[in-house]
């Protein structure tokens, strides 16, 4: 299978732009709210750019979500506690300028632009222990725990698959505890897609993966900027 080798991983070259960022979910307050940042960096952002939310019990039927649109960030509102739930933000066009600024829009309306991206940004929480996950096809890069992530225990292995448009994807380079140290890469996957990444926290586990697709034949730009988290608490909450 070539499709590893397809993927261009050139997330070096797109560090200090809108890609550098992350998308993660934590509770707040009793809310669970979107955060947008880059490790310990919080960043105010769009509500609009919320693209879909998505709760599920713990026999993955799906639970009805609202997005609750704030002025600097978006709150996530499931009907009931949801076992599992995803969040997508669409980032929309970026382009370089040849004074190396990036502007929030496609090639076409850029002119002289070296380098144009779309960048998207995706979540998956684990809530509840034994919740079965159902199918993410809207998930466009994926990382899915192959056991219970809340069963490992921090300390230990947690093996992982990545999926890129819902195919596994080679060579990805994941970030273990990107909260707390967000350039610090942990291993990455291998023909299957397939990795272990160890558990570090006994609190909230935010594991990250990111990557660069090109894009043939668009006027607006050269590649997709995809970045995703997994995450879940390393150890049951105790009051």
């Amino acid at each position: 299978m070539h499709y590893g080798k397809t993927l261009m991983i050139l997330a070096a070259l797109f560090a200090g732009h809108a890609s550098a960022h992350g998308l993660w979910t934590e509770q707040r307050r009793g809310n669970i709210e979107v955060v947008y940042g880059h490790g310990a960096e919080d960043n105010a952002f769009k509500a609009q750019k919320i693209s879909g939310a998505w709760a599920y019990d713990a026999g993955g039927k799906m639970i009805p979500v609202s997005v609750e649109r704030l002025a600097d960030h978006a709150r996530l509102k499931p009907l009931k506690p949801p076992a599992v739930m995803a969040v997508a933000l669409d980032n929309g066009m970026w382009s370089q300028t040849a004074d190396k600024k990036w502007v929030n829009e496609g090639r076409s309306k850029v002119p002289g632009a070296t380098e144009a991206t779309q960048t998207f940004k995706y979540s998956l929480a684990i809530y509840q222990p034994g919740a079965k996950l159902p199918k993410l096809d809207q998930i466009k890069l994926l990382i899915l725990p192959e056991v219970d992530p809340l069963t490992v225990g921090p300390g230990k292995s947690l093996p992982v698959r990545v999926l890129l448009d819902g195919k596994p994807a080679a060579g990805v380079k994941l970030i273990g505890d990107y909260r707390s140290a967000p350039n610090t890469l942990s291993t990455e996957t291998d023909k299957d897609g397939r990795a272990q990444v160890l558990v570090r926290n006994e609190g909230l586990n935010v594991i990250a993966a990111q990557v660069e697709v090109p894009v043939k034949g668009s006027a607006d730009v050269d590649s997709r900027g995809l970045f995703s988290s997994l995450t879940f608490l390393g150890e049951p909450h105790h009051e």
